[in-house]
């Protein structure tokens, strides 16, 4: 394989699924984007189940149980201008590109994103990057989308530099896939581009220990040594990480490839993901089941995100109000 897969027949053809399930995943992908690379090709056929459920589509994807929601983050409330998300009062998402290396089956975007949507164009990229020199507020800029590593080293270095170059922004932030999904971006050119004397902190997104392949320990390691702090988020899901060890081996995989485990996440209720569903009370009592295992490096902050905007709440401290009776939120 040389290339993304993004067809039920492509997937047929590359071994991955059986040609008698393509017909009726030919709707879902009317629906739902696909894409598998190379890279996470290799690794469904090396290590099965954990990485193919992530991103193989299926057929339950188009049902929509009644708890779900198209935007169950509410980003669409709290959309200034295009491309910026504001919720929290010193910082905000900056959402360049909706585009990613691949798609994953329980994504709380998964209504937008897609391979050939959501680039901001030269001018909404400016009025974006206005807005943020216009908000002093702002201490924090995270760029998201959609993965920000799809972006060229040209245009992601004209973004950072843009950025870096206001003030009031202290800290940078990228949530990506690319390091494990598509280890290859992360050449010579991007790295420079990455290199930047403001703070930049990486939120490389991965769900299973096995996603921790050389090629992205050696993605990584470039990252390590251009500067970047980099930090693990995950999402806890039913077939692919729903127990002890399989958290426990995550982690670890984490901190030996230099990343630091951020956020392990409660699932978005996205439409047709809920067969990914892992009940609160067993993530909890997962995640106490690691208590005394593992060091505190380690351990991530278990998170739920509140609807309607309310931002994200540590499960297991929802009882906790912040100062004005707000509910304590972390980003």
């Amino acid at each position: 394989m040389t290339r993304t897969l993004r067809t039920p027949q492509e997937l047929v053809d590359a071994g991955l699924i059986a040609a008698a399930a393509a017909p009726a995943l030919e709707a879902v992908a009317a629906r739902y984007a696909i894409a598998v690379t190379p890279a996470m090709a290799a690794l469904i056929r090396e290590a099965g189940a954990p990485i193919a459920r992530q991103y193989l589509p299926e057929p339950e994807e188009l049902l929509t149980a009644p708890h779900e929601l198209d935007d169950p983050t509410a980003d669409a409330p709290f959309t200034p201008i295009k491309g910026v998300v504001h919720r929290y009062p010193d910082r905000a998402l900056l959402k360049p590109l909706l585009a990613c290396p691949v798609y994953c089956r329980f994504c709380f975007r998964r209504e937008a994103v897609g391979p050939d949507g959501g680039l901001l164009s030269e001018a909404e990229l400016e009025a974006a990057l206005d807005w943020f020199a216009a908000t002093p507020a702002v201490r924090e800029v995270i760029l998201t989308g959609g993965d920000p590593l799809m972006l060229s080293p040209r245009r992601l270095g004209h973004v950072l530099e843009r950025l870096a170059a206001i003030p009031h922004i202290e800290t940078l932030r990228i949530h990506s896939r690319v390091p494990v999904a598509e280890p290859g971006r992360i050449t010579p050119a991007m790295l420079a581009a990455l290199t930047l004397e403001r703070p930049l902190f990486l939120c490389v997104h991965a769900n299973h220990a096995a996603e921790f392949t050389p090629a992205a320990a050696l993605a990584l390691r470039g990252l390590h040594g251009a500067g970047l702090v980099l930090l693990g988020q995950s999402v806890l899901l039913r077939g692919v990480n729903d127990s002890a060890d399989a958290l426990e081996a995550l982690f670890r995989a984490m901190l030996r490839a230099r990343v630091k485990p951020y956020y392990l996440h409660q699932l978005d209720p996205a439409p047709g993901t809920v067969r990914f569903h892992v009940p609160e009370a067993e993530g909890l009592a997962l995640m106490a089941s690691l208590r005394g295992r593992m060091t505190g490096l380690a351990w991530p902050l278990y998170v739920q995100e509140q609807p309607q905007g309310g931002g994200k709440i540590p499960l297991g401290m929802a009882g906790m109000r912040g100062r004005a009776g707000q509910p304590r939120q972390e980003l």
